[in-house]
């Protein structure tokens, strides 16, 4: 059973999902916060899987409460599909995001794949975001990519380029098991959270444009 916190200052939302969230068999809603700081306190007191995290917020904002957040993978929920606060929100250390208006099923979806260890950065806007990001930086910080072995740099560009594991065990033609290693291998070589923070560190090293 996958446990959920919902993160969001309107009522009307949590409640929303909540109820959603709620009808599915594998997932429950262990608790709500309607700031930041109180997201901070209830994640230490709850202990969930995946915290659906608002933006803008009172009091304290989602990025500074993902940036607290030890243990449970964020998924951030935001109104525009180019928010500025999105960026910070990856930097922090989020898993994913949607928008607020994403399909009931995709939502549903997306809370199982970031519960399961994955990123959500299939959806292209994910990818322009990450560039966005990427380009504003005034001084870009290349993370080390001298440390990869010529495969892994192979497997990072893929992952930036927004390929699942199925698709990277197809195109390089190896098992599941030896693209998962590859990715261990990158996650601790990088010093990054999640495949997230991986695609982050392909454009910010120039291995991806």
């Amino acid at each position: 059973m996958t446990r959920v916190l919902i993160v969001d200052d309107q009522a009307l939302l949590r409640a929303s999902f909540r109820l959603l969230v709620d009808n599915e068999p594998d997932l429950t809603v262990v608790g709500e916060a309607g700031t930041g700081a109180e997201a901070v306190e209830l994640v230490s007191e709850l202990e969930p899987d995946v915290v659906l995290m608002d933006i803008r917020m009172p009091e304290m904002d989602g990025i500074e409460a993902t940036r607290l957040l030890d243990g449970p993978r964020v998924l951030v929920l935001t109104t525009f599909d180019l928010d500025e606060y999105v960026f910070g929100a990856l930097r922090a250390g989020a898993s994913g995001f949607l928008l607020k208006d994403t399909p009931p099923t995709e939502l549903l979806d997306a809370i199982r794949v970031v519960a399961s260890g994955e990123s959500l950065l299939s959806p292209s806007v994910t990818r322009q975001l990450i560039a966005e990001f990427v380009r504003q930086q005034s001084a870009p910080s290349v993370r080390g990519l001298e440390v990869l072995t010529e495969r892994e740099k192979e497997v990072l560009t893929l992952i930036a380029r927004g390929l699942s594991n199925a698709e990277i065990m197809a195109r390089l033609h190896v098992s599941t098991g030896t693209v998962k290693t590859h990715i261990g291998n990158l996650l601790a070589k990088l010093h990054a959270r999640d495949r997230a923070q991986l695609v982050i560190a392909a454009y910010e090293s120039g291995l991806v444009r």
